[in-house]
């Protein structure tokens, strides 16, 4: 049993840091060949520093490196010190690629819209696959992780969205152009729809209701062939009067073919209700710590 937990530690060390490094790199790219080279300020603690370096001749990623620590304070009062120690080393590696992919010829100005919304996809790719391993970046993501222990109702995205706007207005002023706002809010909105996309992708299960003549044949099967944790409800028809079960279960994607045919074989006249379910907690999928 040791020996298993070790492996389990290490393999999840490993996916923590190859999330690290690809997150952190594609969140540089999308702010140094999209965001960066167009004044666009994509939100969070990298698009408060870009707005600083346009008025004073600092690097941003050196600025969004000390910008962050008076939010790593607060983050630790909430959340404690072992949480953010991935954030802390994803937070360094990101300042360090954003001045590094900054020595690069790999600036995009063209399309300021289509710099906006793929800059966006690509930092929201990156964060994604971050938060996914419950790590952040620092800035205004780290925050977001706060509040979502206050709020946890409230999406990532949307928390993200709303600090972001902050931001936008701080860019509006140091850039002195409305356009500036218009196509941060771009970045920002791609951002935020991109994020959500990736965490709810792997969370992504549907809730799977049964009503049926029949239940005790398709529960066995859904409990002992299938693995699936299941709720009983017994029911009566309201036009027939007969007696029925109503199972109540939670499945992902690629379990739901088999379901669907346990169900036919058993009872092909079962009325059966699919119902989307973009995060679950519980045995077999998130823990109620998260």
């Amino acid at each position: 049993m040791k020996i298993t937990k070790n492996k389990q530690a290490r393999t999840a060390a490993v996916i923590d840091a190859v999330a690290i490094v690809f997150g952190s790199a594609l969140t540089a790219l999308g702010l140094v060949c999209f965001t960066l080279p167009n004044n666009i300020a994509p939100g969070g603690v990298s698009g408060l520093a870009t707005a600083i370096a346009h008025v004073l001749p600092v690097p941003v990623g050196i600025t969004t490196l000390v910008l962050n620590i008076p939010i790593f304070i607060i983050a630790w009062k909430v959340l404690g010190f072992r949480p953010l120690i991935k954030t802390a080393v994803a937070t360094v590696l990101l300042s360090v690629l954003i001045d590094a992919f900054s020595a690069l010829p790999i600036q995009y100005t063209g399309n300021t819209l289509l710099a906006a919304m793929l800059g966006g996809g690509l930092m929201g790719i990156g964060l994604g696959a971050l938060f996914t391993r419950n790590i952040t970046t620092g800035g205004t993501d780290l925050l977001s992780m706060v509040l979502k222990r206050k709020r946890p109702y409230m999406s990532m995205g949307s928390l993200l969205m709303l600090l972001d706007s902050v931001v936008v207005a701080v860019a509006v002023l140091a850039f002195g152009e409305i356009e500036i706002a218009l196509y941060s809010v771009v970045a920002i909105f791609c951002v935020s729809k991109v994020t959500d996309a990736i965490i709810q992708g792997v969370d992504y299960a549907k809730v799977v209701y049964i009503i049926t003549e029949n239940g005790e044949d398709i529960v066995r099967e859904l409990t002992q062939e299938l693995g699936r944790g299941v709720t009983q409800v017994f029911a009566r028809g309201g036009y027939t009067g007969r007696d029925k079960m109503m199972i109540m279960t939670v499945a992902r994607r690629t379990e739901l073919s088999a379901i669907q045919k346990t169900v036919k074989r058993y009872d092909d006249s079962a009325f059966v209700i699919y119902l989307d379910a973009t995060e679950v907690h519980g045995e077999g999928f998130k823990s109620l710590a998260d």
